[in-house]
């Protein structure tokens, strides 16, 4: 049976990139918080999107180097656990909104473009650091 999308949560950059980079801020709270994200622990759906995924893989590789960046793109491409969102055109229509709404905030298009998966996917609750989430009307969950 399809888990419902208020059994999901949208996984941001910044969780990926904190759980991966022992130097990150928000290394200790991420590796925390993706223990209770584990089965069977946790029964939510957990959902990113493409373009999350490359600017998690491009920036840990800066961070942390780009061996270690493959192997995590390895890791979570080959889990069953991840449902992974691509934007399509509707996608990048809402995004650009998104996008313009936030325009004096300096949020990034990847955020825009989340924003929009998580609303088209009726999903409210986002692993993220990043204040945005909120701003935007959704939940930020950080275990």
């Amino acid at each position: 049976m399809a888990r419902s999308a208020d059994h999901a949560v949208f996984i941001d950059t910044g969780a990926f990139i904190a759980r991966y980079d022992a130097d990150d801020q928000h290394h200790a709270t991420a590796i925390k918080a993706w223990a209770q994200l584990a089965p069977p622990a946790c029964s939510w759906r957990l959902v990113t999107s493409g373009s999350v995924l490359a600017e998690t893989f491009t920036l840990l590789g800066r961070r942390a180097g780009f061996p270690l960046a493959a192997r995590v793109a390895r890791q979570i491409l080959d889990s069953p656990s991840f449902s992974i969102q691509w934007a399509d055109p509707t996608i990048s229509s809402l995004a650009l909104g998104w996008f313009t709404k936030f325009a004096d905030q300096s949020v990034s298009w990847v955020d825009c473009e989340s924003f929009a998966l998580m609303r088209a996917g009726k999903i409210t609750r986002a692993f993220t650091f990043d204040r945005h989430f909120d701003d935007a009307g959704f939940h930020r969950w950080t275990g």
